[in-house]
């Protein structure tokens, strides 16, 4: 090799960098043991997608976009400027080139690694946790290029996601918590969420030579014990009637203790003898129940009747019989009939102090104040001897 074609080795002539990762953020472009040289007049080709820093010593000096440049005095201002040439160059430099991918990088994952509180309008304080995703690009590859990743020759998504998961989360929570839309309400505001979030991180990532395209919220979830007492609550809103749902889970209470009387104490033997006689029957009238009077439902069926040809000499149903609620641990039970109270006696379940009411009682009362429940307790014998 003669001297000539040695020179020439040593000088770059043509600059560009073709990606083929999907990570990559920053490439310096490489000098062989940092002596290669920049020829006078040479080639910069920079694709979509990129932006070429030139450093000189370590200081920012010009941004190149897309395109293809002869690399002249005219087109280098700020180097011409940091390197003294005054009136061109012609001679080889030395100068550190970094590319800059300024694509999108899509599906960065976010969220809470711990529940967050949050003031919920309706339920009061309640702990929440939010995941999703985002997008963000490089806007301005300069101030990255001296906010961020310095002088790395090789920079990726990977070394700097930990830090915009971090802002994401705390802006986007602080955002959601300013907010104050109730808990339930959340779901049908996920753009309106995911807006608000962008726009309160972008200020943020602008500072670092950044811009967030994308961000969206897939889900805002609730803890699982309170996700289990919004089921709840939901279903007391689809049976309509806070009353008939009381009574809905006191009867299944009751049968459960049915079911098994040698773990329910009183409830055992009582429900064996008192809730067994018509479970069925009764909860099938529950909720009429609530809705009907049943003197008003008995008024109605005989006029019907006496409205038909023919109808007349017709005798009226039979009275209905007298159905009462029962007050058991501060919760409305039944409606139970008078034969159904009198089995629940025997278990002990109902005694005379019982708090009851039916309709056209005033208020509620005891047992024993009630004369037609009194011939109950009357009739029932004494408990039998002990055996000698």
């Amino acid at each position: 090799m003669g001297l000539f074609d040695f020179v020439k080795s040593e000088l770059i002539d043509v600059i560009e960098w073709v990606d083929a990762s999907t990570d990559a953020i920053v490439w310096k472009y490489p000098r062989k043991n940092g002596d290669h040289e920049i020829k006078n007049g040479a080639k910069l080709t920079v694709r979509e997608s990129q932006q070429a820093v030139f450093l000189n010593e370590g200081t920012l000096a010009d941004v190149f976009k897309p395109g293809m440049y002869e690399l002249k005095t005219q087109n280098m201002p700020l180097l011409s400027t940091l390197k003294g040439w005054k009136y061109g160059f012609d001679s080889p430099f030395k100068a550190d080139v970094f590319f800059v991918n300024t694509k999108q990088f899509p599906n960065q994952k976010w969220g809470t690694k711990n529940p967050a509180m949050y003031r919920c309008p309706e339920f009061g304080p309640i702990r929440i946790r939010a995941f999703g995703s985002f997008a963000f690009k490089v806007s301005d590859a300069g101030l990255f290029l001296k906010e961020i990743s310095g002088t790395n020759p090789d920079f990726s998504v990977d070394e700097i996601n930990e830090q915009l998961r971090n802002l994401v989360v705390t802006r986007g929570m602080d955002a959601i918590a300013e907010s104050k839309v109730p808990v339930i309400d959340m779901t049908s505001n996920m753009d309106e969420f995911s807006k608000l979030v962008a726009d309160k991180v972008r200020a943020d990532f602008n500072e670092i030579g950044l811009d967030i395209t994308k961000f969206l919220i897939e889900n805002i979830s609730l803890p699982e014990e309170v996700e289990k007492k919004l089921d709840a609550r939901s279903s007391m809103g689809i049976l309509g009637n806070l009353g008939a749902y009381s009574q809905m889970q006191a009867a299944d209470a009751m049968q459960a203790a049915a079911n098994n009387p040698n773990g329910g104490g009183m409830m055992g033997a009582g429900m064996g003898m008192g809730m067994g006689m018509g479970m069925g029957n009764q909860m099938a009238g529950m909720f009429q129940q609530n809705q009907f009077n049943p003197n008003q439902q008995q008024q109605q069926q005989q006029q019907q009747q006496m409205q038909q040809p023919g109808m007349q000499n017709t005798p009226p149903p039979p009275p209905q019989m007298s159905a009462y609620f029962v007050a058991v641990n501060g919760q409305q039970t039944g409606p139970f009939a008078v034969q159904q109270l009198q089995g629940m006696i025997a278990g002990g379940q109902f005694t005379a102090a019982s708090q009851v009411w039916k309709q056209g009682m005033p208020a509620w009362g005891p047992a024993s104040g009630v004369p037609e429940l009194q011939a109950l307790f009357g009739a029932m014998p004494p408990p039998p001897p002990p055996i000698a």
